[in-house]
């Protein structure tokens, strides 16, 4: 007959375990995490690295990177690929008013080519800027450069098999321990 005790020491072998290899998950997502901000401060392939820690995370116990109940932001957020494409679009759009503006002078000198003083020109070139409107871009929301993954409660890893081994081995102990106690 097998003693209890051999199921409580591979409970606690499991245990041991167990707590390490949910350390060494949670360690991968940090590494993973930073390099996802460190690509995004770089202006690499930031939807790979992302995609690495987002299948990370999915698949491994104790790397939760959820925003949880009382935080205000996402834990992930492309804070340096937002402020690029956002100072891109102001770029364009200036960009956009300055030809306006080019083209309405061109215009109002054709217009008006015998002024001189350019005194004439000035409300054509008011005119034509207004009656083409510089376009403003649209908004561009940053909750798209916003993330957040849940892992999962249990996952088919070391940490979660050792986790499975430990509760049963120590459910085991506790009723083969009570059982050779009652029959004593």
């Amino acid at each position: 007959m097998i003693k209890p005790w051999y199921f409580l020491v591979i409970a606690l072998i499991s245990g041991v375990v167990c707590v390490l290899a949910l350390r060494a998950n949670n360690q991968h997502m940090i590494e993973l995490r930073d390099t996802v901000y460190s690509v995004d401060k770089d202006g690499g392939d930031v939807n790979a690295a992302l995609k690495d820690l987002q299948s990370y995370v999915s698949s491994h116990m104790n790397t939760d990177l959820s925003a949880g109940g009382n935080t205000v932001y996402p834990p992930i957020q492309l804070k340096y690929t937002y402020e690029r494409l956002v100072n891109a679009q102001k770029n364009q759009a200036s960009l956009t008013g300055a030809q306006i503006y080019s083209a309405a002078q061109a215009y109002c000198e054709q217009q008006n080519s015998h002024d001189v003083s350019g005194r004439n020109r000035i409300p054509c070139i008011s005119e034509y800027v207004q009656s083409h409107t510089v376009p403003k871009g649209a908004t561009i929301p940053d909750a798209l450069y916003k993330f957040a993954f849940v892992a999962p409660q249990w996952s088919p890893d070391l940490a979660g098999w050792s986790m499975i081994v430990g509760v049963l081995s120590a459910v085991t102990f506790v009723f083969s321990f009570a059982l050779s106690r009652l029959f004593r």
